[in-house]
Order: structure tokens, then sequence, then C-alpha cells
């Protein structure tokens, strides 16, 4: 017998009949939402502009350094944008359990690696700067892959208040590579200096001030890049940019493994590496809890293994190809925010775009033309704007605490030295020379040694790391 219509109680609504649109079938979380291609495109370019000239500019800098000619430099730039593709492939789109946050999340080499590789190269001869730098990075990459999931229990080790410092030291101690570009990057030539490099370098800097200050969405966030093609636009009349060497430079190849000769492995060098890289695990980490509260899915300790362990496959294989320590790149966590576009496949079209660059040497030549002067005005802005970032975790570490004031001052300072006194070390082994005559490696040392002191024996810590969540 069929049963009577239940009544709907006196002053109550009636139930709303189901309603079975395609959306509520198919309701996916924003991070894991597949745009349509007109949303698509335009989102992953934005995330491709803001970190491109970040990808590029430790292949830049150290190839100029090792004193590589434009090829060179051109396989460099190559592999850092093939490996910066693959890992922003395995970050997003992952294998589940194993690798990847899988959040909208880019990796790339990253410029906290640079000084301490210089510090390596000027240490050795040429011929064994690369292989010495290599060797170094793929022992940080295993470890990367071996503290990774233990990380969450070391973080209260790496507060704000040393990060802050490494972070600070990190623009502070780079700022002379800039200095030395405004002035044309080559000591050894006849207008190293000369004030026709420093008006390109000052124009460079001007265009990039003037975009910051009146451009508007877009234009505004990729000032850098602009500021990199009119400048290089402004040397071409003067003779200052020399584009027919882009005839050499091959449409399309893979770069070549250890291309650069065997990896060496000098213990000397393997330690500062290995201390930069707690720090980008530290960076890696903190963007990928901030990412997670964007996109309101959180990060738990799962998450934040998986993704370390993207950083370190990352760092360990990069070196075959010509890459450098991995990590995150905070300035697209930045991109997510702004926009609130938060699918990981926008970052993953992003990350394969990098892999097809990286594919096409002549792309990374283009780059490698920019004159040096121009790259000295916009590398003002880079660096300083890494130091400033510093200085703002400093500001959330408790420095209204004197002895947290003490910590930054002496950390600073050990920091300093190197760059204040370039042979303050120079009667040390030769060991202790490639440690400390590093600023990032000293100010790392000191600043973990001095928490430790003042937050930890003996007493419980007064600015613990934030916690990994766990779900």
């Amino acid at each position: 017998m069929a049963q009577p219509a239940t009544e709907p109680a006196k002053g109550s609504r009636p139930t709303p009949p189901p309603v079975h649109t395609e959306d509520a079938v198919t309701s996916v979380h924003p991070v894991d939402e597949k745009l349509h291609p007109s949303r698509l495109v335009p989102a992953a370019l934005q995330h491709i502009a803001a970190m491109y000239a970040g990808v590029v500019t430790p292949p830049l800098i150290i190839g100029q350094a090792c004193g590589l000619d434009l090829e060179g430099r051109t396989r460099l730039i190559a592999a850092s944008l093939l490996i910066a593709g693959v890992a922003t492939l395995l970050q997003t789109l992952g294998v589940k359990g194993f690798v990847g946050n899988r959040l909208p999340f880019v990796n790339a080499a990253s410029s906290a690696g640079i000084a301490p590789i210089l510090a390596i190269v000027e240490t050795n001869t040429e011929g064994s700067q690369l292989p010495a730098v290599y060797g170094a990075v793929m022992v940080a990459g295993v470890f990367c892959l071996a503290v990774g999931p233990f990380f969450g229990r070391l973080l209260r080790f790496f507060p704000p208040l040393v990060t802050g410092v490494v972070i600070t030291l990190i623009g502070v101690t780079l700022m002379p590579v800039p200095v030395g570009w405004a002035q044309g990057g080559d000591k050894t030539a006849a207008d190293f200096g000369s004030m026709r490099n420093l008006a390109l370098a000052a124009f460079t800097l001007a265009v990039i001030l003037v975009i910051q200050r009146f451009g508007k969405g877009f234009v505004k966030q990729v000032a850098l890049l602009f500021g990199l093609l009119i400048g290089t636009l402004a040397a071409i009349p003067f003779g200052m940019a020399d584009f027919g060497a882009l005839d050499s430079a091959p449409v399309a190849a893979l770069p070549t493994p250890f291309a650069f000769g065997a990896p060496e492995f000098q213990p000397a060098a393997i330690l500062p590496l290995c201390i930069v890289m707690l720090v980008l695990m530290t960076e890696s980490s903190a963007g990928m809890l901030a990412l997670g509260e964007i996109c309101d899915r959180r990060a738990d300790a799962k998450v934040i293994t998986r993704g370390l362990r993207t950083d370190g496959l990352a760092t360990l294989v990069g070196p075959v190809f010509g890459g450098f320590p991995t990590s995150a790149f905070a300035q697209n966590v930045g991109v997510v925010s702004l926009t609130r576009v938060r699918s990981r496949y926008v970052v993953a079209v992003a990350g394969a775009t990098l892999l097809v660059l990286g594919a096409f040497p002549v792309l990374g030549a283009v780059v490698s033309l920019v004159p040096m002067p121009v790259l000295g005005g916009a590398g003002i802005v880079l660096f300083g704007s890494i130091a400033v970032s510093g200085i703002r975790t400093l500001s959330e570490a408790g420095l209204d605490d004197s002895s947290n004031i003490i910590l930054v001052a002496v950390a600073l300072g050990a920091g300093i030295i190197p760059l204040a006194a370039p042979t303050f070390y120079a009667e040390f082994p030769a060991w202790a020379q490639t440690v400390l005559g590093s600023g990032i490696s000293a100010g790392a040392i000191v600043a973990v040694a001095l928490n430790l002191f003042f937050h930890h024996l003996g007493t419980r810590s007064r600015h613990p790391a934030p916690a990994l969540k766990s779900s």
C-alpha cells in the first residue's frame, strides 16, 4: 500500500527537489579544476612572466663567473629551464603518495644557491669549477631526500629568526654581482666602469621604477622583464648588444649529460651547499603551508614530505644536465594569492612551457645576449628584493627581545665579514675558507648556533617555528 505523503511541519519550508546540474555532479576543488583554454593559457603565461627572470638568473651569474662563452651560458640557461619545467610538472601533477604536493607550486633553480656556488668557483681552477659545483649540488640533493621525511621535526631550529638572517644575507652578499654587471661585467675590458655602461644600467633601473610607479596589473608584475627588454633595445644603437652570436646557437637541442665534465666531490664545497639546502627546504615548506592556506587545501606533513622529495630529486638529477639547487618560487605563490586562480593545471601548463623553452637553446641565447649593464640595473632590484624579503621575515621574528637582537646582529656581522674584508680568512685552512668565505654559510651557522644557545639549551624555545599541520 502506498504510504501517505508526509505533510511539512507548520511554518517550515518545504524541502526543494534535488537539482541535478552538471556543476553539482562534477563539482571539484578549485585546485583540481581544469580551466577552459581561454582562462588557462593567460594564467599560465602570467606565472611564466613572474618566474622567468628568476629561472635564468642563476645560470647567467654562474656562467659569467666561470668565464663561459655564449654557447656555455646558453647550455646552462636551457638546462635551468628544462629542470624547472620537469620539477614543476612533478609538483603539480605528481605521483600520488610518492612525489609532488599536487598544488599550484612552481619549482626552479633558486638564487639562494648562487653565493656559495660563486665561492666554490673562486676556490677552484678553471676546468674544475663546474664539476666541483655539480658534485656539491648532487650531494645536497641526496641530503634533501634523506632529511625531507624528518624535516618537520627540524623546523623548530629554523624559525623566522634564522631564515630571516639567511635570506637577508643572500640579498646583501649578492649585491656586488649586479654592481659589477652595471660596470660592464668584464673587469679586464677597456670600458669597464665607463659612464656609458653606468648610464645604460641607470636607464634600465629607471624604466623598472617608472613601470612600478605607473604600471597596473600584469604590466606592473612583469616590470623586471620590461626593463630588460627596453634596456636591451636602447643598447642596440650604441653597439652594446650583439645579436650576431645567435647564428651559432642551435634552434633545438636537448642538454647533453655532464657537458661540463664529471662531478667532483669536495667536502669543503659540499657543506655550504647542504646548509643552503636546509634553508631552501625551509622556504619550500613555508611556501607549501602558505599555498595550502591560500588554496583552502591545507598542506599536512605528508604533502610537505612529497614536495621536499621533489626538490631533492630535481636537485640530484639537475646537475647531470647542468641544473642547480631547486626550490620553491615565492613570487608564484604571490601570483596565486593575487589572481585567486588556484588550479594546479595552470601551473602545470607553465611547467610544460618551460620544458619546451629548455629544448630550444636559441631562446636561452636570446636571454644571454642581454648586455651586462642592463642586467646590472635589473639585478639591483632583483637582489635588493631578496634582502627585503629577509628583512620582512625578521620583522615577524620577535625583535623586541634583546637576545634575538644580539642573535641577528652577530649573525649578520659574521655574514658580512667576507664581503667587507675578503682576505679575513686567508690564513684559515682551505675547507674553512670555503665554508666561512661564503657570507650565507657563515651567517647561517652562527644564526643556528645562537638560536640553539638562546632558545633551546636548558629552556623551551620562546619563538618556535610554526608546526606542520596534519590532517
